[in-house]
């Protein structure tokens, strides 16, 4: 059985110190290649969850227009600094915002539905939005 299995952390710095050393004959290739395919993927699933989130709450705020107030303001306001920073550290993600934000508009249908206790048919079936005015920090729907 390989560290790979039994000592995580142990494993990835050992691949390091091979990677460092030059030793590239000694690295565990089959599971390296898989982690780093797996952070890709982490990355692309953490910016789809951060637009969820914001879609979820831009819903709310369209449709709940008597319940606005500073806390949806802010979460608002925190999803998209926090979008801007996975987009700042991972540049190529910006290519996957179209397919990202429609995959992530299907989940806000679903999170808004089951806070504000409306049918999933009352919002619409595609996003209402651009995604620049999702990200920008001036847009709140009315």
């Amino acid at each position: 059985m390989s560290t790979y299995e039994t000592d995580f952390y142990g494993w990835a710095t050992e691949q390091a110190n091979l990677l460092k050393s030059g030793r590239y004959g000694e690295l565990d290739t089959a599971n390296l290649l898989e982690e780093i395919e797996g952070m890709g993927k982490s990355e692309k699933r953490a910016l789809e969850s951060r637009l969820a989130v914001l879609l979820q709450h831009l819903l709310k705020w369209q449709y709940q227009p008597a319940r606005r107030g500073k806390s949806w303001e802010l979460t608002i306001k925190e999803q998209r600094l926090r979008i801007e920073k996975i987009l700042r550290d991972n540049p190529s993600l910006k290519r996957q915002l179209d397919p990202c934000l429609a995959d992530a508009y299907e989940f806000a249908i679903i999170q808004a539905a089951q806070e504000t206790g409306f049918d999933e048919t009352t919002f619409p079936n595609t996003c209402p939005w651009q995604l620049q005015q999702i990200l920008n920090n001036d847009f709140l729907p009315l």
